[in-house]
This record gives C-alpha cells, sequence and structure tokens, in this order.
C-alpha cells in the first residue's frame, strides 16, 4: 500500500534519474501524481493518474505520451528494478512522423496558367515535379471487386476512363461524396497516373501537417474553387497540369519503458520473460476514433491505461520475491499508431530477443464483465493452456476464460511472436466506450483489474520459474478470428501478417497463420512482399487496399523477395 506523499517524493527522484539519464524535458513539466491520485492505491491509482485530461490523450509523439513514459519509469525505478537500455536510462525513444508540412516552393498549374491560390498538396504525396496531360476521371476508379466482376466500375462512375488510360497522365478526380482519397490516390498510382489532383466542391482543403499515412509514390494534391475549376477544365481537354510539389516532415519522438527484475538463478537469468503494456491512445481523437466528429481528449483508461497499471503491479508483486528467470518490464508507445514502439523494440531490443522465453501482453484489462477475460496466444506455446488453467484453478474466484489460440492481433504482442517469441495477450473484451471520449477511469472495475493482475502475475512466475515453454509457431485460427477490436477488410483474406513499420519498397511478413491461403502459396516469414496481383505494394495501407479490392475466391498472384531473389507465387483467397 502507498501513501500518495510517498509516491510523489519517489516519482519525482526516478524522474529526475530518467530525465538526466535520457537527457529527455524534465518530469516537472508533468503533472504531478499526488493532486491526481489521493485516496487512491495500486492499479487504481495509475489509471486515474495516466487516464488525467493534463495527460491530454497520451497521443505518441506528445508531451501527454511523455508523461506517461516518465510516470512509468519512476515507478518501476522506484521498486528497485534496473534500467537496461543504453546510456543507462529507462526509456527508449523512436521517432515519430507527426505530420509533413509543404515547402515554399510548390505550385500547380493548368495549361500553362500558374494556380495561387486553393488548392494544397496532400501529405502522403511525393516529391517530385510532373507535367503531363490531364486526365478527366471523375469519381476515379472503383474497386475491381466493387461491382462484382474484375475491372469493373462503380455505377456513378459516369467517365468510363479505361484503367490503362492513366498510364503517365495527370488524374483529375472529382470528389462529391465521401472518398478516402489516400486510396483513390494509390489505386491512380497503381493505374499508371504520374500524379493526382483531387477537385473538390465545397469541401475544405485537407490539411497535410496532420497526415499521418504513408507517402505515396507520385505527387498528390487537391483544389477547390477557381484552382479546382481550371484544372478540371484542362484535363477535359487533355490539356497539361504541372505540379511541383515537396513535403518537409514534421517529427516527434515516441517513447517505450524498459525496467529489468533480474532473475536470482545464475543459470537461468540470462533467459527473460517480457511483461508489457502499451501507454498511448488516441490524444484528442481523429483517426482511430469512434467518435470522429468529436474534438475531445480520449483519455483510454481501459485502453490501455488499466493494461500499463496492471504491468506496474505485476512488477511490484513479482519484485517482493523474484523467479528464477528475469523479467523484463516493458511500456510501449504508438501501438495504437501501427506497433510503432514494439516494432522499434524488437528491431532495437535492449536484450537479445532469442533469451525471451515469453511476452505477457495486458491490452485493455480493465473493464471485467461477469468475470470474462479472454487470453489469446495459449497455441503460440505447448505448455500455455496448462499455465493458464492452472493459475486461474488457483485463483480465490476464478475467471471464466475464453482462449484463444491465435499468437497474432492487433496489439503488441504480434511484434514478438514475429520474432519467434510465444506470447499471451490479456483482455476483458469490447465495450461501448471503446475509442470513444467517454473511456474514463471511473468506469474501470477495480476488483476485476485486481484479479485479472493476480492471474497474469501467477502465470508470469511460472513462464519465469518453470520449464522452458515450446514455441509453436504459426499458431491461431486461420480466419483471425480474434476477440480485440480490428478494421475489417471487405472479407478477403490471406493470413500473412505485415509488419506495420514504415516501408518505402515493400511490406515485410512477420507472420503466416497455420492453414491460411498464405501457407498454402508458398509465403514464408521475412519474405517481402513488393506486389498483389500485378500491382506495386509499397505499405501496409497498399496491401490492405489490395485485399480490400477483391472478393473470397479470387485467384492472385503474389510478388515477393526472398533472399535476394524475386519469386512469384499464386494464392487463392480465403474468407474471414
Amino acid at each position: 500500500m502507498k501513501r500518495t506523499w510517498l509516491w510523489t517524493a519517489l516519482i519525482l527522484a526516478a524522474s529526475a534519474t530518467v530525465a538526466q539519464a535520457q537527457a529527455a524535458p524534465s518530469a516537472a513539466a508533468c503533472p504531478a501524481a499526488a493532486p491526481l491520485t489521493r485516496g487512491l492505491d495500486g492499479a487504481l491509482a495509475h489509471v486515474r493518474y495516466l487516464a488525467d485530461d493534463a495527460l491530454e490523450g497520451r497521443a505518441v509523439g506528445t508531451a501527454g505520451e511523455r508523461c506517461a513514459a516518465e510516470y512509468v519509469a519512476a515507478q518501476l525505478h522506484a521498486l528497485g528494478l534496473r534500467p537496461v537500455l543504453a546510456g543507462g536510462g529507462y526509456v527508449q525513444e523512436f521517432p515519430v512522423q507527426m505530420g509533413r508540412r509543404p515547402a515554399p516552393d510548390v505550385a500547380l498549374s493548368a495549361a500553362g496558367r500558374p494556380l495561387t491560390r486553393d488548392w494544397a498538396p496532400l501529405g502522403f504525396s511525393a516529391d517530385g515535379v510532373v507535367e503531363a496531360p490531364g486526365l478527366y476521371a471523375h469519381h476515379g476508379w472503383s474497386a475491381p471487386g466493387a461491382a462484382g466482376a474484375h475491372g469493373a466500375q462503380h455505377a456513378h462512375d459516369a467517365s468510363h476512363v479505361p484503367p490503362d488510360s492513366a498510364t503517365g497522365r495527370v488524374a483529375v478526380i472529382h470528389v462529391e461524396g465521401p472518398m478516402d482519397l489516400h486510396r483513390a490516390a494509390s489505386r491512380a498510382a497503381q493505374r499508371g497516373a504520374a500524379a493526382v489532383v483531387f477537385v473538390l466542391d465545397d469541401a475544405p482543403l485537407p490539411d497535410p501537417s496532420a497526415e499521418l499515412r504513408p507517402r505515396l509514390r507520385i505527387p498528390v494534391a487537391a483544389a477547390r474553387g477557381e484552382a479546382g475549376r481550371a484544372v478540371q477544365t484542362a484535363a477535359r481537354a487533355g490539356q497539361p497540369v504541372r505540379l511541383a510539389l515537396r513535403l518537409e516532415p514534421v517529427t516527434g519522438s515516441g517513447h517505450n519503458v524498459a525496467a529489468l527484475l533480474p532473475g536470482t538463478d545464475a543459470a537461468l537469468r540470462d533467459e527473460v520473460v517480457l511483461v508489457g503494456a502499451h501507454l498511448d491512445h488516441l490524444g484528442w481523437g481523429g483517426s482511430g476514433s469512434l467518435a470522429p466528429e468529436a474534438r475531445a481528449v480520449h483519455n483510454g483508461a481501459d485502453d490501455n491505461a488499466s493494461g500499463v497499471a496492471a504491468m506496474l503491479e505485476i512488477a511490484r508483486r513479482l519484485a517482493r520475491q523474484p523467479p528464477a528467470r528475469s523479467v523484463l518490464f516493458l511500456g510501449f508507445g504508438g501501438e495504437e499508431r501501427g506497433l510503432l514502439g514494439s516494432a522499434h523494440y524488437t528491431a532495437s531490443p535492449a536484450l537479445p530477443l532469442e533469451n525471451a522465453v515469453a511476452m505477457l501482453n495486458l491490452d485493455m484489462v480493465g473493464r471485467l464483465n461477469h468475470d470474462a477475460l479472454s487470453v489469446l496466444g495459449v497455441g503460440t506455446a505447448r505448455e500455455w493452456r496448462e499455465v493458464v488453467q492452472r493459475a486461474n484453478a488457483r485463483l480465490a474466484k476464478p475467471l471464466q476464460l475464453t482462449l484463444g489460440e491465435d499468437g497474432f492481433g492487433p496489439s503488441d504482442h504480434s511484434s514478438f511472436y514475429g520474432r519467434n517469441v510465444p506470447v499471451l495477450h490479456f483482455f476483458t473484451n469490447p465495450h461501448e466506450d471503446y475509442h470513444r471520449p467517454s473511456d474514463d477511469w471511473e468506469k474501470i472495475n477495480r476488483e476485476g483489474l485486481a484479479r485479472v493482475i493476480e492471474l497474469a502475475s501467477a502465470v508470469a512466475r511460472e513462464a519465469a520459474g518453470g520449464p522452458r515453454l515450446t514455441l509453436v509457431q504459426g499458431a491461431g485460427n486461420p480466419h483471425g478470428g480474434a476477440a480485440m477490436p480490428a478494421a475489417r477488410g471487405s472479407g478477403a483474406y490471406l493470413g500473412a501478417m505485415p509488419d506495420y513499420a514504415e516501408g518505402k519498397d515493400g511490406v515485410r511478413i512477420t507472420g503466416v497463420r497455420a492453414g491460411s491461403p498464405a501457407e498454402a502459396a508458398g509465403l514464408q516469414v521475412g519474405d517481402v512482399l513488393v506486389a498483389f496481383d500485378g500491382k506495386p505494394i509499397a505499405d501496409v495501407y497498399a496491401y490492405t487496399y489490395a485485399l480490400r479490392d477483391h472478393n473470397p475466391g479470387d485467384v492472385v498472384s503474389i510478388e515477393v523477395l526472398r533472399a535476394g531473389r524475386r519469386l512469384t507465387l499464386r494464392a487463392t483467397l480465403g474468407e474471414r
């Protein structure tokens, strides 16, 4: 039991050590814990601090996320856990794209006439200068499967532009209703367009400074008003449209946290159990929010202040009596942006990943309802199912467990299973406040959270003290039936798990589900997917769009780079 005055002293002292070691801004800029956690202790106090409005939703790269990292580092330091990162600190920084801004010399002209207003580069545009005949594509090209047959166009696409006519031209696409501009421009690039200009009616020009999606391979801009009409007129007449675009990145720093509890057995202490949770949430909303129109702080009390609090309490429990193997406690930034922090950590680990015997991930564990807890990943080690069930049976009040085999899913454990580490993901299931401003600390089930912590602590202790787990690769439901909320495509399914780090020349495959179309086609972990059904794949967005553009049962060609060789495989897509 901690008193708030003691918390404050420990947090400030440890934060000073962290800041000095990391040359990070002082924790004095972060809100003090004592006023926020007065009258609370344990896990709920951690949730209360992390989910306060003062941290503004902990979006990766923001001061709020940094404050969360400093708080967690201070807590782990206060427990006596050791820093293991280069430089002797607890916080690992990694670069994060926060947006892009146009350079001063960007230019757009139509039929030789410079356009000086009512247009802007889009934040996912490539740099470059293109001057080519315009092609008026009206609403652009539809998804190949959207109307049933491949190559079919939307019924409202009145232009009937042949797919191959865009090659080397500037596609001018009129936007009259909702349209995913990134996807539409990506499809135009796949059709061979040299550049794209979207013509908007009354919608405001998109702000490139807020764009977070990967850049495409061609210049892309949006125009409206007089500029939009000029570009549209030029394109209808096949006259030249010229773009000279250059975007400067706006970058920030994301934050991971790492602290080690050394093992007690000299023969086993080099082996490590990882216990992790993601620090970040959605900030003020926007992309990813299920209340996208709400400009409000998304505090993420369950997602994932609850998981961080559980991780800290597991550290406190294990530190009282350390197990034979070492335990590394990890906090990740950037999970909401595509597992950025865990991807960075696995690429630059503090301790060798081949020494990692297991990874336990705690993501959304604060809303236990009807005693129901999902534990995913039990298929990734032969012993997991018995370990989890044995630990649950020892609880004073056992939980109602749903055990899932799958080692992949939209949370940080995927980054580790893709590196051959057995994983578990603890999750108390979806609720109506998920990714909404209403996910606040008052709604946390305190007693339920404590029971999850007790179970996860017992599992971690056994993994760190019992026989070494036996890795099972490719584990899981081939159709990816995870309980975690996740974006769904159109239904076509491949079963190859992509690396979510931003790519430029392909997408690295980090996992292949057993029994999936990807496995049947011969895809392997480590392959770099560079083309799908003849269309280039530069990043994970292009991979996602390619799947959405097809139907279950479609036979597609997949080109991959493997050990320096380019191979072409064929896959029959399945159904989710």
